[in-house]
């Protein structure tokens, strides 16, 4: 048995190919790749999931979920859910494509047509079913490259008291701050710098990936979207964008400085995660008389969920999804859909045995 997730972003596609072998084992291989719609337009996209589509192969089932229909190459959101699925039937011809909804279930992509708003920005659902079949009960903290969710997971299904991202966003559940895209400008309106406070530029002149690589918390290989500036992902270019964000540049500040901008940067973004996961887990708390564990994952799984955790008083409870399937940890609504695929067929596949056999990387554009 073969079956696909699919994760479709507004600037990432991933996806997870579950093969079930006779033993019960599940293989999983891994497929990413930088997709700027917004950049790319809609042919972009199309031509995107056909090339997954492409590397896929022949697969007995499809689950997809979805963030690309938020991207302002829409101009509402149902515009976009329609498009993406446009995408995925062209696509996936041959195959029954199902859509994740807002209660990890599968919708046909016609009754996703018609309630889109289920399936909108859905793919919390599908990592939290996953964290479901693993904790049963707990709190899913995913940090990509853009945003992180804080989803909770009691007695095996999602328990997220918002259903789409304008309640996730006033209830703690999502936060507009990622590992790599998000920018400077937004983490922080005044920096400590030569004693005293200044004001940031609001231009685009350094993201976060510029933090983290500075930082060390990334390599270069993981900054896999486009800088603020265009030029390249060494530790001077992200020195620079840096400096910019204050409008200096590397001959006006100290490398010693930047490193600081930079540290300044990192706690302010730890501290916006943290204080959303006090907001979900103060409620939680309250509901259920405890605090349940914590899940990472994604790419700033260790170096911002777990910090940002341990800030506001949870370490001490904390797993890695990675511990559980490896690298498809990377692509966790992606494995989640696809395990739903299978679950909805009736095939149970283990996760105390994954193999990650093939993992294509991110490739920047």
């Amino acid at each position: 048995m073969k079956a696909l997730g699919v994760d479709v972003g507004g600037a990432n596609l991933k996806a997870a190919l579950l093969t079930v072998e006779a033993s019960g084992r599940l293989k999983v291989g891994t497929w990413t790749r930088y997709l700027p719609i917004w950049k790319l337009g809609r042919e972009g996209l199309e031509r995107g999931v056909k090339e997954l589509a492409s590397w896929a192969g022949g697969v007995d089932a499809v689950a997809a979920t979805m963030t690309a229909e938020l991207s302002d190459l829409y101009f509402v959101k149902r515009e976009g859910v329609n498009h993406v699925l446009d995408c995925l039937e062209e696509a996936f011809k041959d195959v029954e494509v199902g859509v994740v909804n807002v209660k990890a279930e599968l919708l046909s992509v016609e009754e996703a047509r018609s309630r889109f708003m289920e399936v909108a920005a859905a793919n919390w659902a599908a990592s939290s079913w996953l964290a479901g079949t693993l904790l049963n009960t707990c709190v899913l903290v995913d940090v990509g490259s853009t945003t992180t969710t804080i989803a909770p997971v009691v007695d095996g299904r999602p328990a997220s008291l918002g259903l789409n991202d304008l309640e996730k966003l006033g209830c703690g559940e999502l936060v507009y701050t990622g590992a790599l895209r998000t920018n400077l400008a937004a983490v922080a309106r005044k920096v400590p710098l030569r004693g005293r406070l200044v004001r940031v530029s609001s231009e685009l002149f350094a993201t976060t990936g510029d933090v983290h690589l500075v930082l060390g918390h990334i390599e270069a290989s993981d900054y896999t979207v486009d800088t603020a500036d265009g030029r390249g992902v060494t530790r001077r270019e992200a020195l620079a964008r840096l400096a910019r964000v204050v409008c200096a540049d590397v001959e006006m500040l100290s490398e010693e400085e930047l490193v600081e901008l930079a540290r300044f940067f990192y706690r302010k973004q730890l501290e916006d995660v943290a204080d959303a996961v006090q907001q979900v887990y103060g409620r939680l708390k309250a509901e259920l008389g405890f605090k349940p564990p914590a899940l990472t994952c994604g790419l700033g799984a260790s170096f911002i969920a777990e910090p940002a955790l341990k800030m506001a008083g949870v370490l001490s409870n904390v797993r890695r999804l990675r511990d559980y399937v490896g690298e498809a940890s990377k692509v966790a609504p992606a494995l989640g859909a696809g395990l739903l695929a299978l679950h909805s067929r009736g095939v149970e596949a283990s996760l105390s045995e994954v193999e990650v056999y093939e993992q294509q990387g991110p490739r920047r554009r």
